[in-house]
């Protein structure tokens, strides 16, 4: 896979796992969209906290890899989510502190749309997304959504 070769315990990145990440981070997997189409009627840009509901196709479930960070840190996780994209050691997050911070909402969507069970999926994810968003931010800088999808397409 590339850029995520080792991101994840165990080198496994199995296909449900990447269809995950790529609702929670491009929404690139949602619809069968790729990151560069348009909706059907263009959406306001957002002015406040990323929306709970389905967001652009681009910006994934919870408006991309920087709305992802926001609901962590809306959670009290700020410390995890700055430690991953950060240059030190990523700290781990628990997989219902996970759950609770994205919603039970989007996890269910995604768990429909993966076929995994909720609590694998966030078990999966809570193990995944510490290494994947370190691997995205090299620099300390939570890139573009344009590098993040490009990233996924690699």
């Amino acid at each position: 896979m590339g850029l995520f070769d080792n991101a994840v315990p165990g080198g496994n990145i199995t296909k449900p796992l990447m269809i995950a990440l790529g609702a929670l981070l491009v929404g690139k997997m949602l619809s069968g969209r790729n990151a560069e189409q348009p909706e059907q009627s263009p959406a306001p840009a957002p002015t406040g906290p990323a929306p709970t509901e389905t967001t652009s196709a681009d910006g994934g479930l919870l408006g991309g890899l920087g709305g992802l960070l926001d609901k962590l840190r809306d959670a009290g996780h700020g410390n995890t989510a700055d430690s991953w994209v950060g240059t030190g050691q990523n700290q781990p997050i628990n997989a219902n502190d996970l759950g609770t911070a994205i919603g039970p909402q989007i996890i269910r969507e995604i768990a429909q749309r993966t076929g995994m069970d909720e609590q694998e999926l966030l078990k999966q994810l809570s193990t995944a997304l510490p290494g994947i968003v370190d691997r995205l931010t090299p620099n300390g800088q939570v890139p573009q959504q344009h590098q993040v999808a490009s990233a996924f397409n690699s």
